[in-house]
């Protein structure tokens, strides 16, 4: 853990919350009246890893849904989304269970193929899937819930990758126009807050330069085995097409950054130009990122700490804030990374309303000089080594996946860098959370009791309403997730829902662990068992009955 005076990069450490020098820290217990009354607090999934009906009432392929039947080595259990926790059928009483919550929002995903089968209008459109979503957003505004929509979370149709790679091209901006202005057509006068894309820099980093996500490309591809675990609804098939590993990872992320930028401003200029003035919604685009703190005091560390991320955040988010690419990256990728025209530029920059923000996790970060005869690619341009510890001490306890680590004060100083950076921007936090290992030795009772996740959005929400208190202008917050779902590459293998879903028997029963509980009971300001007290209310022995929260 960080000591004391070097705990804070980006502002004094007078803080009472930010001045311990544990990974545990005493932290009271939060409350919702510590939020503006217009603070929105809602829950997130994304289509792919929660709807299922993967080919049914007219939807097209998807790359995810031929990635995974076609490779299911790159997925951890070896498991696919085709049936995922079949929403799409049991929407209604997941609404339900939304209302019964008390959550204001449902930020959820539209796949592109289910709204245009083919990838374009051209080659029509699917009326069903658009009856879907026009019951999923009406069924949540009659709940008073407001949807919150993402146009893109990844899934690319497939048709597009054979037709023309996808995002390696830039026809793809054309097509994703088609499909978010029949988004914003059909679902926009009861929609009021779009994202355009989620996490363009996982997209890009993991499908084209690690290999692990669709199209599989990158040098360092791997191979995770096709460890075929009891999930009979999610075992794979043989696909239609093998999975090419070709690529340049010196230039291909770089290039499809570029083109996610330019189909987001596109998107953006189509909504204010054609909608927004009638429709009256707002809109932005998400991004990932870990706070990247200095391992050490040294200007070199410090440097290689905001060029992390620069890296990560800044890639995505400084074009649509300037309209350019960080002055880092310029230095250090030199002409591999791609200019914007001065059209280009005056239609990036500003293209946002908001700033959605997913943070996780944080790292310590150290200057890594870049190595005579090592290739140029996303990971060395960066000249940055990551690490988990300092002086032996871990950044913050473990969870459930190996890259995350539970560190609240990070989402402070990431927010307050935002802040600092980017011009005082509207931030939503729309996804934070955290998961457990899918312990199958568990029954459903020992599985509900998840203090873990309580104590994660508790510190979490302390810290971002301490940044708030100094400024930052923060307006919503949304769960990472409402449901265990499937967890892309990492498959069924973790829970991150504050709803267990039961898997083994095909069920799909959604179960309220404790922190369904602890959320219930906090959005409606309704006492909740102190924090500390928590872990002795636990049933150890799992015995007594499975309570569920009834949809109606």
């Amino acid at each position: 853990m960080a000591n004391q005076n070097n705990l804070l990069m980006i502002t004094g450490n007078d803080d009472t919350l930010l001045n311990h020098n544990t990974n545990t820290p005493t932290i009271p217990d939060v409350k919702r009246a510590d939020f503006p009354e217009d603070f929105v607090f809602g829950a997130a999934t994304s289509a792919y890893q929660v709807e299922g009906a993967w080919n049914v009432a007219g939807k097209g392929l998807s790359n995810w849904d031929v990635f995974t039947q076609c490779d299911p080595g790159k997925i951890a259990d070896g498991s696919n989304g085709c049936t995922a926790i079949n929403q799409y059928n049991f929407f209604k009483d997941d609404v339900a269970l939304l209302k019964k919550l008390g959550l204001q929002s449902y930020r959820f995903s539209i796949a592109w193929t289910r709204i245009l089968p083919g990838g374009r209008l051209s080659s029509g459109l699917c009326k069903a899937g658009i009856k879907y979503y026009n019951d999923l957003i009406d069924a949540l505004l009659v709940e008073g819930i407001e949807p919150c929509v993402t146009l893109f979370p990844w899934d690319v149709p497939e048709c597009l990758e054979l037709e023309y790679q996808g995002f390696l091209s830039r026809r793809i901006v054309q097509d994703f126009c088609e499909f978010v202005e029949v988004c914003f057509w059909e679902f926009g006068d009861r929609v009021k807050r779009w994202i355009t894309l989620n996490e363009p820099w996982s997209f890009t980093l993991q499908g084209f330069t690690l290999g692990l996500f669709p199209p599989s490309r990158g040098a360092t591809a791997l191979h995770l085995g096709n460890a075929l675990k009891n999930f009979p609804l999610h075992r794979t098939k043989p696909g239609p097409r093998p999975i090419s590993t070709a690529g340049n990872p010196g230039t291909e992320p770089y290039i499809v950054a570029h083109n996610l930028i330019l189909a987001h401003a596109h998107a953006v200029d189509i909504y204010r130009k054609r909608y927004q003035t009638i429709q009256g919604g707002q809109i932005g685009m998400t991004n990932v990122s870990t706070w990247c703190e200095p391992l050490t005091d040294t200007e070199v560390d410090k440097e290689a700490a905001s060029r992390a991320i620069d890296f990560m955040l800044g890639w995505f988010v400084a074009p649509i804030v300037t309209g350019d690419y960080p002055e880092s990256m310029r230095e250090n990728v030199g002409e591999r990374l791609p200019e914007f025209t001065e059209e280009e530029e005056k239609l990036v920059k500003e293209s946002y309303d908001f700033l959605g923000i997913n943070y996780y996790t944080a790292h310590y970060t150290s200057n890594l000089p870049l190595q005579p005869g090592q290739p140029h690619n996303y990971q060395t341009d960066q000249r940055i080594k990551f690490s988990t510890e300092r002086n032996g001490m871990p950044i913050g306890p473990p969870a459930g996946s190996e890259w995350l680590l539970i560190v609240p004060w990070g989402i402070y100083k990431l927010v307050t860098y935002v802040k600092n950076t980017y011009g005082d921007p509207i931030i939503y936090i729309t996804e934070n959370g955290v998961c457990e290992k899918n312990d199958k030795t568990l029954n459903v009772q020992k599985s509900l009791y998840d203090v873990t996740r309580i104590r994660y959005h508790n510190d979490h929400l302390l810290y971002l309403k301490k940044a708030m208190d100094k400024g930052v202008r923060v307006k919503g917050y949304y769960i990472w997730s409402l449901f265990d779902n499937y967890e892309w590459s990492e498959g069924y293998t973790v829970r991150f829902g504050i709803f267990f879903i039961d898997f083994v028997n095909g069920s799909l029963t959604r179960f309220p662990k404790r922190s369904a509980i602890w959320w219930m009971n906090f959005l409606a300001q309704k006492p909740v068992i102190p924090l500390k007290k928590q872990a002795k209310a636990t049933d150890q022995n799992g015995q007594g009955s499975v309570k569920r929260l009834r949809s109606s």
